[in-house]
């Protein structure tokens, strides 16, 4: 029985999770307008980020340290340009709040110069909302250039109707985030519900997935994971289905998310899954109303390789293989414990974690010859 005092406690703690997610919408279109006048020329919404005579302290040649004025700032903004965009991207790597104040981490990227910045931002909530009251910045050379990459994960905690627990495979999504930004990808990370998301399968004698256990930046995104309403389709260049026991449960039923990955399909983009990650391809259907995996080769986790004998067996609303066959894939494997990847065009499939890092760096290749070729962007 709950009593009253335990309905008031956790009426409290929605309204307190509610009230923390507002705060943090705020403080995410603060930094939009001071990203979206950089990017577009516009000074007037850089000014409206930032509180009136806030400082920003940069490098400035031989100078270690060179302190502008936000209205400096701003007034070096091309006036004429106003509205056109210049090539600059800024991707949100992390926030930090406690009540009324917040840090910011930002990089920002300027290919034609190929320069990478990074901006430190300080906020505070003041009577007319959320302003940055101060920024810092550090620059360096990099071959980034903005292209975006998509990795789809899920919300799900258990597994169909059972206790029994469920999680994205930690080492999948480890490895697959740790190849894409060593290729120079910006990294993005969507779920059905967005926020976090549950994990499993975690190693830590594991040396790369120990290093992704500190590192904030992952950290965060995998905390604050994007809803589908929050994805352009068009940003992106790739977009992965990694695995776990939680995939299967509410990736390929989730109209909105299979729609974003058809359309980064339709736009010359490249479409990867591995394990039980392949779950998210099964439901695909290209705008002639065929399945996506008519006709091609296709992998994914075998039906040979499942612990059947296990009660989460049972769980699964259909059998992976099963179902990429009976929507005319060409399934191929290898024996079990191996890693195994199938390649058809723009379609690149994986049979367990051991395969994670081959069909991401595949993916890379191919997204890097489509883009160079501008058959992407």
């Amino acid at each position: 029985m709950i009593t009253k005092k335990l309905r008031y406690l956790v009426f409290f703690g929605y309204v307190s999770c509610i009230f923390s997610q507002t705060e943090e919408v705020a403080i995410h279109n603060v930094i939009d307008s001071y990203a979206l006048g950089t990017a577009y020329n516009q000074s007037e919404k850089v000014l409206s980020a930032f509180l009136p005579g806030a400082n920003m302290f940069l490098d400035h040649k031989d100078k270690p340290l060179f302190i502008m004025k936000v209205e400096e700032y701003a007034n070096r903004i091309d006036a004429s340009k106003a509205g056109q965009f210049n090539g600059r991207t800024t991707n949100i790597l992390n926030i930090d709040r406690f009540g009324g104040i917040a840090t910011a981490k930002l990089e920002v990227l300027l290919p034609e110069a190929n320069l990478r910045f990074i901006d430190y931002l300080l906020l505070k909530k003041l009577d007319d909302g959320w302003k940055i009251i101060s920024k810092t910045a550090g620059s360096e050379n990099t071959y980034k250039n903005g292209e975006k990459v998509l990795l789809v994960v899920s919300n799900v905690s258990k597994q169909g109707n059972s206790e029994l627990p469920a999680g994205n495979s930690f080492s999948e999504v480890v490895v697959a985030y740790d190849e894409y930004k060593k290729a120079g990808y910006h990294v993005d990370v969507v779920s059905p519900k967005g926020g976090k998301i549950p994990l499993a399968y975690i190693n830590p004698a594991d040396s790369l997935q120990l290093q992704y256990l500190y590192d904030t930046d992952f950290i965060y995104a995998i905390s604050h994971t994007q809803k589908p309403e929050e994805i352009s389709p068009d940003d992106y260049v790739v977009l992965q289905f990694t695995g776990g026991s939680a995939p299967i449960f509410d990736i390929p039923q989730n109209i909105e998310l299979q729609d974003i990955a058809i359309k980064i399909y339709e736009n010359n983009g490249v479409i990867a899954a591995v394990c039980h990650g392949t779950a998210g391809i099964v439901n695909l259907k290209t705008k002639d109303g065929q399945y996506l995996i008519k006709n091609k080769r296709v992998n994914g986790v075998p039906d040979s390789h499942e612990s059947k004998q296990l009660p989460h067996y049972t769980q699964y609303p259909f059998i992976i293989e099963t179902l990429l066959k009976e929507r005319g894939g060409n399934f191929y494997h290898s024996k079990i414990g191996t890693p195994h990847m199938e390649v058809d065009g723009r379609l690149v499939t994986g049979q367990n974690s051991l395969s994670s890092e081959m069909v991401t760096r595949k993916s890379i290749e191919i997204s890097k010859k489509l883009i160079a070729s501008k058959l992407i962007k």
